[in-house]
């Protein structure tokens, strides 16, 4: 964390699989329930889906236990097989408001590199908390774990 409040946290992973059909899973909010990290968090999850089923101005909204929380997301920028951006909005337990960015690469392979980032700024008592509890050690692990399950979601239906 800068000493602005500012963050970043970056992973990156592999897939044998071509871009579209890794975007096809991103840039279409019904199919995170196959990859999302926080998926089987709370079975009783409540899920609002509105706009268009993919792309700009897609929207997802989420309402569920301690562990998943309170949210909504926004699709802002959708360039096909590589680019996916989206406003993050926490409202519980916490509120904050990030950027998250998903970026694609065809490699030569026929496969593609994707990475998962995510951008805010912590204010107040989060910026505190910040200074112990690294925010990257904290949703870090998270990327991972749905970088790896987009990757089997992905590589199964190639």
């Amino acid at each position: 964390m800068a000493s602005d409040g500012s963050f970043e946290v970056v992973r990156s992973t592999e897939i044998d699989a071509p871009a579209e059909s890794v975007y096809a899973l991103i840039e279409r909010f019904k199919s995170w329930t196959e990859w999302s990290p926080w998926e089987g968090m709370d079975p009783n999850l409540e899920r609002t889906y509105s706009g268009p089923e993919t792309g700009v101005g897609s929207k997802y909204a989420w309402k569920g236990n301690r562990k998943v929380g309170e949210g909504k997301m926004e699709i802002t920028v959708a360039e096909p097989s590589s680019r996916v951006e989206l406003d993050l909005h926490f409202l519980k337990p916490m509120k904050a408001e990030n950027v998250t960015v998903f970026e694609l690469e065809q490699t030569e392979g026929g496969g593609t590199t994707v990475t998962w980032r995510m951008l805010g700024q912590q204010k107040g008592l989060m910026k505190l908390i910040g200074k112990i509890w690294k925010i990257d050690k904290m949703v870090g692990p998270d990327f991972e774990k749905g970088l790896g399950q987009l990757k089997s979601a992905a590589e199964s239906q190639s």
